[in-house]
């Protein structure tokens, strides 16, 4: 007899404030739902129990775009674009009261306390993970990255990090023109430089080699929770003097 999903979500709430999440954290989460195991309610009872946790806090959810929207289709809605980021971040994009940033190809979703002024701000950079981008922000808010079950690989705000110095690997030499749907309709033509990664494996659980990373178990899928604000100090001085730090060649491997 399977679980209820009340009871999924105690044991997911539990799993999350072993791992260290609290009340009043901000969370940027990438997740694999599978990994999870199988879960009754499926990626809403994940969100739930998130949600159930971070009662004062703040939920962001990567709602990548890039494998629709792009220079074959330079079209972006915040309302109606899907994500190509999993059936958690999709499944939490068309919920009551969730927010979207505007960005063609790296928009992210959100929820909480201080979801409006971090998402605002991300139509402002005019490259993926910007300055004014939420994963760039989120050291300011003292945010922690939560990897669910997805390993430490698909680590979005680390092309932030590299965005600082940018390494030979990581733009595309021309910028791609986009038009950007807001929630009332209202149209934006912006140019974008886009990022490349041609050639390449991006190698980002090697962050932790040089800070501390908490690890658990969420149901049965293996976690990583990374401090923010900390990934952002120890990276961008190691990448900035070892170019390739965080990448392997394809033709290498």
């Amino acid at each position: 007899m399977s679980e209820t999903k009340e009871t999924i979500i105690l044991k997911i709430a539990d799993d999350l404030k072993k791992l260290g999440i609290k009340e009043d954290d901000t969370i940027l989460m990438h997740s694999s739902l599978s990994s999870l195991g199988y879960v009754e309610g499926g990626a809403d009872t994940v969100i739930d129990a998130l949600l159930s946790v971070l009662k004062n806090g703040t939920l962001l959810l990567p709602a990548l775009s890039y494998a629709t929207v792009n220079i074959n289709n330079p079209v972006f809605s915040v309302k109606d674009t899907p994500t190509c980021s999993g059936r958690i971040p999709e499944t939490f994009r068309t919920r009551e009261g969730v927010l979207r940033s505007i960005h063609p190809t790296h928009s992210v979703c959100g929820i909480g306390k201080y979801a409006k002024e971090i998402l605002s701000q991300h139509i402002n950079t005019d490259t993926p993970v910007g300055p004014t981008s939420p994963f760039a922000l989120l050291p300011k808010y003292n945010g922690k990255i939560l990897m669910l079950g997805c390993t430490m690989a698909p680590n979005t705000s680390m092309h932030g990090v590299e965005e600082l110095s940018r390494p030979w690997y990581l733009m595309k030499p021309e910028r791609t023109t986009f038009t950007l749907i807001d929630e009332n309709g209202n149209e934006t033509v912006k140019a974008y430089e886009c990022h490349n990664f041609k050639g390449v494996l991006q190698r980002y659980a090697r962050v932790a080699n040089l800070m501390e990373v908490q690890s658990g178990k969420v149901l049965e899928a293996d976690c990583y929770l990374i401090d923010a604000k900390k990934m952002w100090e120890v990276a961008p001085p190691v990448l900035a003097e070892h170019e390739e730090y965080f990448i392997d060649r394809k033709e290498e491997i």
